[in-house]
């Protein structure tokens, strides 16, 4: 067996949770994948030590995608605090090379590879060869173009999720000044994460009138009981995320299609287009015509990522 045919490792390390796999080529190896909570270990060296202490093998190479900023060999968790740089992980687990790659570039990886089984179409679009966009939806919130080169593909890794927060119509401005209050900032992940829509449900109690707090997994048991603020909450949701969507699609021209991937992406599914996503999608004046084009799925592949960084190695 050659080292090119070994087993590799791949991790998916999220503000919440680790996902880690072995994988052949751009298989996951059966029956490996396992999560970890994060705030149950010191850092990522000690999740990959219990990862490779279970299943009892030291592999010679991995790829890891981690939700935070990925300069070259070190990355910063945006959302988690950890710092992590491959040499000293390296050191740490005896695997001798390791890629980190942001989150969303593994996914973007991951495209090409995932059957139609793991894709839920919200809309059909005109699809064509191009670019691919890919928006993630979860702790936070971050996007990246997905470029066809060769036999693999280039993903440019982004922190698109700390961009302006797109303004429409007075409850956008007030909820723009209500952030600033709060964040000193009015931003797309603000509003779209998990603790994002959190954020938003507060808003709309305060602007109701009403000291109600309510967690994510609460404001969407609360949607699908019919509350009213919770339903306000969600309509204002899916707006604003079709409206940046539409503005990142009018800078990448996705023409491959847009793929939403993450846990909160997961969640509103049902509610996209009972809120209206597609009118807001499609609401961008002159360019109506162009962005309709797009098509729009959610990945419904929790371990997506793990593939792309099987598929990024292999590549590599």
């Amino acid at each position: 067996m050659t080292e090119r045919d070994s087993p590799v490792l791949v991790a998916d390390v999220g503000g919440t949770n680790t996902r880690v796999a072995l994988a052949r080529g751009r298989a996951l190896v059966a029956a490996s994948t396992e999560r970890f909570r994060n705030a149950e270990f010191s850092g990522l060296d000690a999740v990959l030590e219990a990862f490779l202490e279970r299943h009892r093998t030291r592999p010679a190479r991995a790829a890891i995608a981690l939700a935070g900023r990925v300069q070259g060999t070190q990355a910063e968790m945006t959302n988690l605090g950890w710092q992590v740089d491959a040499a000293s992980l390296a050191q740490a687990t005896g695997i001798a090379q390791i890629a980190l790659l942001n989150d969303l570039q593994a996914q973007g990886h991951a495209l090409a590879h995932l059957p139609q089984s793991h894709l839920r179409r919200l809309r059909t679009g005109m699809p064509e060869q191009g670019p691919k966009l890919v928006i993630g939806l979860g702790t936070g919130v971050n996007a990246a173009p997905v470029y066809a080169a060769g036999a693999g593909h280039i993903v440019p890794p982004a922190e698109a999720g700390h961009i302006h927060l797109p303004l429409r119509g007075s409850v956008d401005y007030r909820l723009a000044d209500w952030l600033v209050a709060r964040r000193g900032f009015a931003s797309v992940e603000d509003v779209l994460a998990g603790s994002g829509l959190e954020r938003l449900y507060a808003f709309h109690a305060a602007e109701a009138k009403s000291g109600r707090t309510l967690n994510a997994e609460e404001i969407m048991a609360a949607l699908a009981a019919g509350d009213a603020l919770a339903q306000a909450t969600g309509r204002h949701y899916v707006r604003l995320l079709a409206q940046v969507t539409a503005d990142l699609a009018l800078i990448t021209l996705p023409s491959g299609g847009i793929y939403y991937i993450g846990g909160v992406a997961r969640a509103f599914a049902p509610w996209l287009e009972r809120f209206g996503f597609e009118a807001a999608f499609t609401d961008m004046g002159r360019f109506s015509d162009l962005v309709a084009r797009f098509p729009v799925a959610i990945v419904e592949d929790d371990y997506a990522a793990l593939s792309g960084c099987a598929a990024y190695l292999e590549a590599h």
